[in-house]
């Protein structure tokens, strides 16, 4: 070989060489583009993942569209739709009460202008304003009389004492009422206002009343009287066949043994929509670990709706994990959201996107239909596009770090519990409904931020499920806690059943009106 082949040999292995360096680093380059094109989006872009209702037809078009009986327009037509008014605004406030005003003349000017005869009524103009009260604060003063024998204190040698009944306080030693510790529970709870601001506002009324007092009243009302029903709650949960669980972070800063940057966990589980009595529960755990799901549903077997977190996958024979086809949505709308527009309509990604919209487009069809019929029309119109999904998935060819690598892989791994929705018509095709739950406690972290200790995240955890269950219940939250603290510091343990949110001794002024 000479001289000049040998050369052009190296030559020819350099250009392969450079020619691999520019596929891996137009690769590379792609990756951050879908990176910062997703991340754009998710700052600057609407959240919705909704999609066109027409894009639903691409894998039919032809086929739904075409009408050979239907002549061609002359003319442009142009068509609108408008969301239809309902309602009025009376009606808005119908379970409101309502104080009447009346206007009237004074007796001594019912005289005509004209004639100088009487007047009389002839109609009525009637205008109604929503009025609101603001909380008012005042101090309610229990005086017990203390009662004595006369004739035993002048010659008995003892003297009987008769106290007259006296309600329990919700904490004994303390200023707290019922009313008081309902009131700072669901302003935190539920309007997501955090202690200092609380604080801030007594201030503002006069009131003098620290936020840590308020931590306090909330720590010792939950321990005391929410954790024996939170216990009961549980028990209702857990004979249900149909749940559904979630997790996502909290911090607790002083936790034993751990930085107060660490993150800790609060599960949630819920019952499904199939369920007579909806609960929601909280758990504040320090891990994520699959030990905790284990530890709370120990003894149970049903069905159980999650993410595609593994460390759902390795809870005991007996429970059947249902993948979320919302997540395997979520992955390929993320992947279309990663490209340029001009990209999208012939992407890959739309594809797996379009396929899970008819999956839920066929969904929408029958979700009204009691158990057995949807199972029976999930099997006949859903099941053969899953099937087709999967198919199509096998045989793509992408680049594994890629926003549509990722959708592919996580389809694969997650194709076993995917499938597990076509095995009971009481199954739901999301997890949506955990995600729903769990959202107030995300909302409200990002108002007071963290737990100061463990006792506060445990309280925060009944807090939240009794209040969570109330609303799914149809309760109000305030309402509610005040009368379980009115009545369960005066009950016993077996009376919790008639104040659980469906139970009978519930007043109808704890429930939402319609």
């Amino acid at each position: 070989m000479g001289n000049k082949d040998f050369a052009d040999e190296n030559l020819q292995e350099k250009c392969r060489r450079l020619e691999a360096k520019v596929s891996e680093l137009e690769a590379i380059i792609k990756w951050y583009e879908e990176k910062l094109k997703l991340n754009a989006h998710k700052k600057y872009g609407s959240p919705s993942e909704q999609t066109n209702g027409e894009q639903l037809g691409f894998f039919d078009e032809a086929e739904v569209t075409a009408d050979t009986q239907i002549p061609e327009p002359d003319i442009e037509r142009i068509t609108y739709t408008r969301k239809k008014r309902t309602g009025k605004r009376e009606e808005d406030f119908s379970a409101l009460p309502v104080e009447t005003v009346t206007h009237e003349l004074p007796e001594e000017e019912h005289i005509c202008p004209e004639c100088g005869e009487q007047l009389h009524v002839m109609g009525k103009e009637v205008r109604k304003e929503l009025t609101v009260i603001p909380a008012q604060v005042k101090v309610t003063e229990h005086i017990r009389h203390v009662y004595s024998c006369r004739s035993c204190e002048k010659t008995g040698t003892s003297v009987p004492v008769v106290k007259a009944s006296m309600p329990a306080p919700v904490i004994k030693g303390s200023a707290a009422s019922p009313s008081a510790v309902a009131h700072i529970m669901t302003q935190k709870y539920v309007t997501c206002t955090p202690l200092y601001r609380q604080e801030q506002e007594f201030e503002r009324q006069g009131i003098s009343l620290s936020r840590q007092t308020m931590a306090n009243w909330i720590v010792k009302a939950s321990s005391d009287w929410l954790e024996p029903l939170y216990e009961r709650l549980k028990k209702e949960l857990l004979a249900n066949k149909v749940l559904h669980a979630d997790e996502t972070t909290v911090q607790v800063l002083r936790e034993p043994d751990r930085k107060a940057q660490t993150d800790s966990y609060m599960w949630l589980y819920r019952t499904s929509g199939d369920a007579e009595k909806p609960v929601a529960l909280y758990e504040y755990r320090q891990t994520r670990s699959s030990r905790n799901p284990k530890l709370f549903l120990n003894g149970w077997g049903g069905y159980l709706h999650t993410d595609g977190y593994p460390g759902y996958h390795t809870l005991p024979v007996g429970i059947t994990v249902v993948g979320c086809w919302a997540h395997m949505r979520r992955k390929f709308d993320e992947a279309l959201k990663g490209m340029a527009s001009y990209e999208r309509n012939k992407a890959q990604a739309q594809t797996g996107l379009d396929y899970c919209n008819r999956l839920f487009a066929a969904e929408h069809e029958f979700n009204q239909a009691d158990p057995e019929e949807r199972l029976k029309q999930r099997l006949a119109l859903s099941k053969p596009i899953a099937e087709a999904f999967f198919s199509w998935v096998k045989d793509l060819n992408v680049l594994p770090k890629s926003l549509l690598g990722k959708a592919v892989y996580y389809a694969l791994q997650q194709q076993k519990y995917l499938m597990n929705v076509y095995l009971d018509g009481r199954l739901e095709l999301s997890n949506n409904r955990a995600e729903r739950s769990i959202k107030p406690f995300v909302i409200g972290r990002k108002n007071w931020l963290f737990c100061n200790t463990p006792s506060g995240a445990r309280a925060s955890s009944v807090i939240y499920s009794v209040i969570e269950t109330a609303k799914e219940n149809g309760l109000k939250p305030f309402e509610y806690l005040k009368f379980l603290f009115e009545v369960v510091p005066n009950s016993t343990t077996s009376q919790l059943d008639s104040f659980i949110p469906w139970g009978d001794s519930v007043p109808n002024d704890c429930r939402v009106r319609a």
